[in-house]
């Protein structure tokens, strides 16, 4: 009798932890999860949608070159299943291939910013005095350098690659990050687990690693969910203004650009494909974003 008393009591009073909260929070979000969905579905598109592509990225296909306005729309017969560009090559595989490299971009430099954002913030955070402002002085500083002027700097010196892009994004995107995870650290530096540990003589290094960045999970997937269509946005505005990603290689912005060029010929296939995939990724990210910040902040608990 009392142990099932017990249980029923135990039962009573066991709540669910705040990851497991969260995740139930996220999970009524109908538009967080319908953008979820859809990016996984653009994720595996991108990844599997070449096998069905007839053609390269490069290949001209010379039976449609000089008719693009008359023959060269979206066509399943001819394999061509978002049309042609104006020299003839299938925008399918080159619209495949322009979503790859802005995924890539985008998650990969998002994450990359994050790891070394979180790390610079957070440690900065902790040491606090001097060494907290020197590392804070060099953020400001290297926020006020213009953006632009970094890449076209590294573009001109190293040469037109994807690996400057990734260099020249990460280079100043994980500054917002530190400044955010720094305000974080500095809240939790006094909390009472980590005074513990500070008495028992953990080291500084194993209290950040333990203690510090755990307890900014949270701060840093909402922060990195909205960092990744940010990192999309600069990286097509650069291959927009010719830039970025060079032929034979192409990205999103870059489609939209030859796009906009040819809209005059009737062409709407060749930017309306490119900004629609471009316009559904933002939208997923922003959307996911929202639905993870509402999920894991602790004022709407």
């Amino acid at each position: 009798m009392q142990n099932a008393i017990l249980t029923q009591t135990e039962t009573a009073v066991r709540g669910r932890s705040q990851w497991a909260d969260a995740r139930a929070r996220f999970l009524k979000n109908k538009a967080a999860m319908v953008s979820l969905y859809l990016l996984a579905a653009l994720i595996l598109f991108a990844i599997f949608g070449g096998q069905l592509s007839r053609f390269t990225i490069d290949e001209i296909d010379w039976q449609m070159l000089g008719m693009i306005a008359e023959l060269g729309g979206p066509s399943v017969e001819n394999g061509h299943y978002f049309g042609v560009d104006e020299l003839g090559r299938d925008l399918y595989a080159r619209t495949l291939l322009g979503l790859q490299i802005s995924l890539m971009v985008g998650i990969i430099g998002a994450v990359v910013a994050a790891i070394f954002g979180t790390l610079y913030g957070a440690v900065s955070g902790y040491i606090g005095g001097q060494t907290d402002s020197i590392m804070m002085r060099t953020v400001d500083i290297l926020t006020s350098v213009p953006f632009f002027f970094i890449i076209i700097m590294l573009l001109v010196v190293f040469g037109q690659s994807i690996l400057m892009i990734f260099i020249g994004i990460g280079l100043t995107n994980w500054l917002g990050m530190a400044r955010v995870v720094r305000g974080q650290t500095l809240s939790l530096k006094n909390k009472e687990f980590v005074e513990a540990a500070r008495a028992l003589g953990v080291p500084t290094l194993t209290i950040i690693r333990r203690h510090i960045v755990p307890n900014l999970i949270g701060v840093v997937v909402v922060y990195t969910s909205l960092l990744v269509p940010q990192m999309i946005l600069l990286e097509s505005t650069i291959s927009f203004l010719g830039l970025g990603v060079q032929e034979p290689q192409t990205s999103l912005g870059l489609l939209i650009s030859e796009g906009t060029s040819t809209m005059q010929y009737g062409t709407f296939w060749q930017l309306g494909y490119p900004l629609a995939f471009f316009m559904l990724v933002l939208f997923c990210f922003y959307y996911i974003g929202d639905g993870l910040r509402d999920a894991l902040d602790p004022k709407d608990r």
